[in-house]
C-alpha cells in the first residue's frame, strides 16, 4: 500500500534537512570569531555574520541540553549587553515592543551562549522573522535531543542559515510545533 502524500512529504523534508546537516557535518563544524563591534547591519533574516557567528558554551552537550529546564541555568543577558548590541546594529534601544527581539543565534537550548558574538537584534518582520526562527530552534532542539541530528551540525547550521532548515520542515510539522507551544508562536 502508498503512504499518503503528506507523509511521503514529510520524508522528503526530513531526507533533505538531514542531507544539509551532513554536509555541514562534513564541512566541519567549528563556528567563526567575532570580527566586528560596530557598524553591524542585519541581513534580511540573518545578522551580520561578522558581528554575530555565534557562539556556544565548550561544555555543553546533548546529555545537557536535553535536561528539562536547562535554558533557565544559563540564560543571562543584561540590560548592559542589550543595549550594545542594539547599538552596534544601529538600533535604537529599548525597541518598539513586539518589532525586535534579543535574540541568540545559536539558541541557549541548543548550547548558545550568552555572547556578544551569538546576539544579535531579530526582526518580526518582515517574515521569515522571529517566530519562524522559533520554529526551527524548537526543531532541531527535538531532533538534537532524540539522537537524530547532531548537536554541533545543528548549531553550525542554525548559524549559517536557518533558514535552509525551516524551508526542510514541513507545513504540516510546522503547524504542530506551533500548537505545541503556543504561548510564544
Amino acid at each position: 500500500t502508498e503512504k499518503p502524500a503528506v507523509m511521503h512529504t514529510e520524508v522528503d523534508h526530513r531526507d533533505a534537512l538531514l542531507a544539509l546537516l551532513e554536509s555541514r557535518a562534513v564541512a566541519g563544524t567549528a563556528l567563526d570569531v567575532r570580527e566586528k563591534t560596530t557598524a553591524c547591519k542585519v541581513q534580511g533574516p540573518y545578522p551580520g555574520h561578522a558581528c554575530t557567528p555565534g557562539a556556544v558554551f565548550p561544555n555543553a552537550d546533548r546529555e545537557t541540553i536535553c535536561v528539562k529546564g536547562y535554558t533557565k541555568t544559563v540564560r543571562n543577558v543584561t540590560v548592559k549587553t542589550k543595549q550594545r548590541v542594539y547599538s552596534a546594529y544601529g538600533i535604537k534601544y529599548p525597541p518598539p515592543t513586539g518589532s525586535y527581539e534579543m535574540d541568540h543565534l545559536i539558541p541557549l537550548a541548543l548550547g548558545g551562549n550568552n555572547d556578544v558574538a551569538n546576539l544579535f537584534p531579530e526582526a518580526k518582520e518582515p517574515s521569515p522573522g522571529f517566530p519562524e526562527k522559533d520554529v526551527v530552534e524548537i526543531y532541531l532542539y527535538e531532533q538534537v535531543c532524540k539522537g537524530a541530528i547532531d548537536l554541533a551540525a545543528a548549531q553550525k547550521q542554525i548559524a549559517e542559515d536557518w533558514l535552509a532548515v525551516y524551508n526542510t520542515i514541513s507545513t504540516t510539522e510546522r503547524s504542530q510545533i506551533r500548537q505545541r507551544y503556543k504561548s510564544w508562536a
